[in-house]
């Protein structure tokens, strides 16, 4: 339990709100010591493009989803705009964007979650520009004459900044913000040189998580490319009709389920057989290879645990699992090398789910434990390189045949022999390099562009707290 003393003037100050949450957040403190710096503050309203009309709700629609990307655009919720990469996103009707454009953001524009989790912030990386965004996250177009964007972001992105937006919630079961509840969020107008570095920091930050994600999909093409695979889309794998009923003679013992006999399943293995194979098992550490790793979660402080990450945290920027004691793990498999590829193991077969894709451990990455709901494919050092290897079982054509080799009733899971006898394309040595350097100079990147942004915050909260004492 929290107890606070409130005095009345915060109320007032307040519009006479008696829940705790606006007080116990802290907010009317930063409040308080942002208004004894001695530096210009202005609300956030004044430093948007258009006033008030510069922070976005883009308003209810119906939401009609599309498999065909040429009718409509990727659409990013409340969690899938925390992606690392943005694939995998469901298509909304491109006549729904059209009816509402405001769903439609741009580069450099700051988002934030208004409805559930609410005070999530994301600042919109290039390969944002043009997607679609639920209503659910809230738009915020900074003017770049009146403040840096980059700056903007990185000070509401701080242990400051949140709590001013978090001090307008409201509602019982599910959480929300409107725009008018940060219009006056007092914004520090720090000196134009520090808002600059704190800019380009961003600014870097978010061309190398861009450039990041587009590595990975470059590599994967060099890699299907030269194998002579063309990757199956979305749609084409929904609308292909031999699934609703085909004849196989190839029945073994190992399994009598008939979506591992799947025919477009078997033509991808076909495809790939065609050249020279490794089976995935072979590849791999086998003590590791392997998911549903049991283990008591014992919580600890941050200086005493490691980071616990489940599936859906994994392939998020910055996961947000639960601190665990790192003793009481060790030995069991959970931390991973960087270069260890990792398969989401569990779950069901929705279209846009986690389950069978795949997330490459960085060197930044390898820092958390990843829990026992993954297949961990550490490459055998002698046998396949770590960048060559994730290029592969990210691909939309791995994907499809780790669905197809699924076991179980509602939670799935990759068949274990199935799984080991993956066929894993063998090209040339040096394009096996090229393709790895492309996959580890990407890795690189987002590792740098976590740095950036971890440096861009310091500056801004080490700034306000020297000159507010």
């Amino acid at each position: 339990m929290r107890i606070k003393t409130v005095p009345s003037t915060w109320m007032n100050r307040n519009a006479l709100r008696l829940d705790s949450s606006p007080y116990l957040s802290g907010a009317f403190e930063l409040r308080v010591r942002l208004e004894t710096m001695n530096v210009k503050k202005l609300p956030l309203k004044d430093l948007t493009l258009g006033g008030e009309d510069g922070i976005i709700h883009a308003g209810r629609t119906k939401r009609v989803y599309v498999n065909d990307p040429d009718y409509g655009v990727p659409f990013l919720g409340t969690s899938s705009m925390l992606a690392t990469e943005l694939s995998n996103l469901p298509y909304i009707s491109n006549k729904v964007t059209k009816d509402n454009p405001s769903l439609l953001i741009q580069k450099d524009w700051i988002l934030i979650t208004r409805s559930g989790t609410i005070g999530r912030i994301v600042f919109a990386r290039p390969d944002m520009d043009g997607l679609a965004f639920s209503e659910d996250v809230m738009r915020i177009v900074a003017d770049p004459s009146k403040i840096y964007p980059g700056y903007l972001y990185a000070f509401l992105s701080t242990d400051y900044g949140i709590p001013l937006i978090l001090e307008g919630t409201y509602g019982a079961i599910i959480r929300h913000i409107e725009p008018y509840h940060i219009t006056d969020l007092p914004v520090p107008i720090l000196p134009d040189s520090l808002q600059k570095v704190v800019h380009d920091k961003i600014i870097k930050m978010a061309n190398l998580r861009a450039e990041a994600s587009n590595g990975y999909f470059e590599a994967t093409n060099i890699l299907m490319d030269t194998v002579g695979v063309t990757e199956p889309t979305r749609s084409e794998w929904i609308e292909d009709t031999r699934k609703l009923g085909y004849v196989t003679t190839n029945v073994d013992s190992k399994s009598l389920r008939a979506l591992n006999y799947h025919p477009l399943y078997e033509d991808l293995i076909d495809t790939i057989s065609k050249g020279n194979t490794d089976p995935l098992g072979s590849l791999c550490e086998p003590d590791h290879f392997k998911s549903g790793i049991i283990f008591k979660r014992i919580d600890a402080d941050p200086e005493f645990a490691v980071r616990l990450i489940g599936q859906r945290d994994s392939f998020r920027v910055r996961p947000e699992g639960r601190w665990i004691s790192e003793e009481s793990i060790e030995g069991l498999g959970l931390l991973v090398p960087p270069g260890t590829t990792l398969i989401a193991a569990h779950g069901t077969l929705g279209e846009t789910e986690q389950y069978c894709r795949s997330v490459f451990a960085t060197n930044r990455t390898s820092e958390y434990a990843f829990s026992g709901d993954f297949v961990r494919c550490i490459p055998l050092q002698d046998k396949i390189l770590p960048g060559y290897l994730f290029a592969f079982l990210r691909s939309e054509t791995a994907f499809r045949i780790l669905r197809s080799i699924s076991t179980g009733s509602k939670q799935q899971a990759p068949h274990p022999d199935l799984l080991w006898n993956i066929p894993v394309p063998r090209l040339d040595p040096s394009v096996e390099q090229e393709i790895h350097e492309i996959i580890q100079d990407s890795a690189d990147k987002f590792d740098e562009s976590l740095r950036l942004e971890e440096e861009a915050w310091q500056l801004v909260e080490s700034w306000i707290t020297e000159h507010s004492s």
